[in-house]
């Protein structure tokens, strides 16, 4: 941008960043939103355009630099620097301080995440592009030795080699400079060896763990769209560290998260233990300078709920457990259980948790309605169905009635992101996890999510049979599941309600009058009043997610590894369909049992 703002940039060549596309779908964005002459080429083409002497210079970015100038970025950067080098065309690096590890003396040390292979084999649009049959190593990274790198570009000033080592100093260079005024998070990713040494210097941390930390196995398991998660076993047990870096994990640092979130995601989990221990683990330790939570390890047999589900596994004890979740945490943290004062404090606290709440109205409320640049679907199939959602007048004056409730009605303090990926389940227990949207919002928006997540999985089961009809008894214990959790819930919440009839709320002092019948009782009526609203609420947020897993940027396993693109989408068409039915006629369902029966309308239909 500097170039171009200073005429001295004549056109600015992206590549698109196979297989993930980052180049094609987001830098170019920005190259064309700024106005700036630019063009887009294929990976390959590089080192062609460089050789015809069409490039002066080379600028990539950077997820992790180590102490010694070696760089860890996208697949396709070290392609990119042998090019250059092969030409000589200058390369440099551009990225901020908070990617130094100086932990890290090379490149050698950083680790290599592989993506899965369905990247390579198909198409956008699910398609299949090569042969069955045919292995495939998908590396998302690669590491860019500091010989090829001309200069390593920061917001502190550029960095150069040292002439007779072709290395760099980054530790001399981080703390000899002057810092300008824009700057990152001071936060460093953890590494197997950085995390080994951070453990092994907490005695109640490595005691849990047991044994020689140099026998200690340590894997980052992170499936999620943020954060970023170890597991850390050794001959005792284990423990889970989890880390915030300074931007969005599935997208990387064009979307940029304050650290902080893992701060209400910590507090969030010591008061949801608190008040509901036995589905929630324990949290042993946070450190704010390393952005980083240590909790209790949920070993195998304990999976994802998502898995479970797609696999067809039932869980007969998730209605009885999820709603004693549901009921305990949304009622405990509520002003129908706390005093002003300590609602108030509650609130007032979780309000700062603001950059995930706005991350929630971008996904969620906004971005599915209209063409959003990050917005995904099962493209050509599902092309006409989201034109249809863009043009529909009742959606858009539907979502944006939730949205403003999501954002000014802080009943409780809400999970804020309670899917079936957030679930730990064995047949015999439950925890949920991953509590970083935190913060006090309306109690449907937690309901919701989680049984648009059972309907999701419903409507994708068709998709996952492999003779037609296998699915039939876990699609109907989907159902039942859905439906029992309401209503468990409902009386569990009423339960809590009834015992603590003196609330700030509803005081005793106005409700607590003789000679009226139970059915004519003040509180009553509120009671089914208070229910009738939060079920609406419940049944609009259910819709939303739905549609926000079909058509927004991050979607559901359940319907994405439907390899068959024209199948999966029958799936997420009834899926859609039946998710705006309940955001538009939300308030139309008299009970949990008509959704269902509707869910069973929509899953039959073409």
């Amino acid at each position: 941008r500097a170039l171009h703002n200073d005429k001295v940039l004549d056109r600015a060549y992206c590549t698109e960043t196979r297989p993930y596309n980052q180049g094609a779908r987001l830098t170019a964005f920005e190259l064309v939103h700024d106005n700036i002459p630019s063009t887009l080429i294929c990976d390959s083409s590089a080192a062609a355009l460089m050789s015809k002497g069409g490039v002066d210079a080379v600028v990539v970015g950077a997820d992790r630099i180590a102490a010694n100038g070696d760089v860890a970025n996208k697949i396709g950067t070290l392609s990119l620097a042998v090019a250059a080098a092969h030409a000589g065309v200058p390369f440099f690096v551009a990225a901020p301080l908070s990617t130094v590890d100086l932990a890290l003396k090379s490149g050698d040390g950083i680790p290599i995440e592989e993506r899965s292979a369905h990247e390579v084999t198909h198409l956008p649009n699910g398609d299949r592009a090569v042969v069955d049959g045919i292995g495939v190593w998908n590396p998302a990274f690669d590491v860019t030795p500091a010989k090829l790198i001309a200069g390593i570009i920061t917001e502190r000033g550029t960095v150069w080699p040292d002439p007779q080592t072709a290395t760099f100093d980054m530790s001399a260079f981080a703390q000899g400079s002057t810092p300008l005024p824009f700057g990152g998070s001071a936060v460093k990713a953890f590494t197997e060896d950085t995390l080994r040494e951070y453990i092994t210097k907490d005695p109640e941390l490595s005691s849990m763990v047991g044994g020689d930390s140099s026998t200690w196995t340590i894997r980052e398991v992170g499936d999620g769209n943020i954060n970023f998660v170890f597991i850390i076993e050794g001959t005792k047990g284990g423990i889970v560290a989890k880390q915030a870096l300074p931007y969005v994990r599935c997208i990387g640092e064009s979307f940029p998260l304050p650290t902080n979130r893992i701060d209400f995601e910590t507090g969030a989990l010591i008061a949801e233990h608190a008040m509901c221990p036995e589905h929630v683990p324990k949290v042993y330790k946070f450190d704010d300078d390393c952005s980083t939570m240590v909790m209790e390890y949920l070993a195998p047999p304990n999976i994802i709920l998502r898995y479970g589900l797609i696999e067809g596994v039932t869980y007969p004890h998730l209605a009885e457990s999820m709603s004693t979740f549901l009921a305990n945490t949304l009622f405990k943290s509520s002003l129908l259980n706390m005093t002003t004062s300590e609602y108030r404090l509650n609130l007032a606290k979780y309000t700062k948790n603001s950059a995930m709440c706005e991350l929630t109205e971008q996904v969620i409320f906004t971005d599915p309605y209209g063409p959003a640049e990050m917005n995904r679907w099962n493209q050509p199939y599902m092309d006409a169905e989201v034109e249809d959602l863009w043009r529909d007048v009742a959606a858009k004056q539907a979502i944006s009635e939730l949205k403003r409730k999501f954002c000014e009605h802080g009943q409780a303090l809400i999970h804020g992101d309670l899917h079936s990926g957030s679930v730990m389940i064995t047949q015999q227990s439950m925890h949920v996890i991953d509590p970083e949207f935190a913060f006090y919002g309306p109690m449907g928006f937690d309901i919701g999510a989680f049984v648009a997540n059972l309907f999701l999985a419903y409507f994708a089961s068709e998709g996952h049979e492999k003779v037609a009809g296998d699915r039939d008894e876990h699609r109907a214990w989907l159902l039942a599941c859905t439906r029992n959790i309401w209503n468990l819930f409902q009386n569990k919440f009423l339960k809590l309600w009834n015992h603590n009839k003196d609330s700030a709320a509803y005081p005793q002092a106005m409700f607590g009058q003789d000679g009226l019948s139970e059915g004519d009782s003040p509180l009553v009526i509120c009671q089914e009043s208070f229910m009738r609203q939060l079920f609406e609420d419940s049944i609009g947020f259910a819709g939303a997610k739905m549609i926000r897993r079909i058509v927004g940027v991050a979607h559901v396993a359940d319907m994405d590894n439907i390899e068959d693109a024209e199948r999966r989408a029958v799936c997420e068409k009834r899926a859609l369909r039946f998710g705006r039915h309940l955001l538009v006629g939300r308030s139309s369902f008299e009970a949990i049992e008509e959704v269902v029966k509707a869910a069973t309308t929509f899953g039959t239909t073409a």
